[in-house]
């Protein structure tokens, strides 16, 4: 006959072999009506207020300032439904991530080649200064 010994008896009941998984989370969605009336408190709420809202919505700064952009961009209406998760843009193909890098490759060595040929013609000139130099001291000796 099989006994459990207390030290494997878990507290509820349950031995170690016959754990649950806990549940997995789930994304938290916000109606646009909610999102409305939250940044409409947020906004009216005195400066020490604002944080109060937020812990007791247990939400974030960011949650706020993205729903303000979003309404100031016409993507927050009236309609109270629940809003969608934003579209995916579709993946660069690798001749566009190679041309891209290529580009930037190519913006830099422009950069580059101007500051060489900056340096080039200030190198230059400070050769004929010199050389000026050179022959105003020469004449003046003689």
């Amino acid at each position: 006959m099989f006994v459990e010994s207390e030290s494997q008896v878990r507290p509820g009941g349950s031995s170690p072999s016959r754990r649950d998984p806990a549940p997995r989370p789930s994304r938290r969605v916000f109606s646009t009506a909610y999102k409305l009336r939250i940044i409409a408190e947020y906004e009216n709420a005195p400066h020490g207020e604002k944080g109060a809202i937020l812990r007791r919505e247990g939400l974030f700064s960011s949650h706020v300032v993205e729903w303000t952009r979003a309404r100031e961009a016409g993507a927050l209406g009236g309609s109270g439904a629940v809003a969608r998760a934003p579209e995916k843009k579709p993946g660069k193909s690798a001749e566009q991530i190679e041309l891209e890098k290529l580009r930037r490759e190519n913006e830099r060595l422009k950069v580059r080649l101007a500051t060489t040929e900056t340096a080039l013609d200030i190198m230059g000139k400070a050769r004929v200064l010199l050389e000026q130099i050179s022959e105003s001291a020469d004449t003046e000796r003689s």
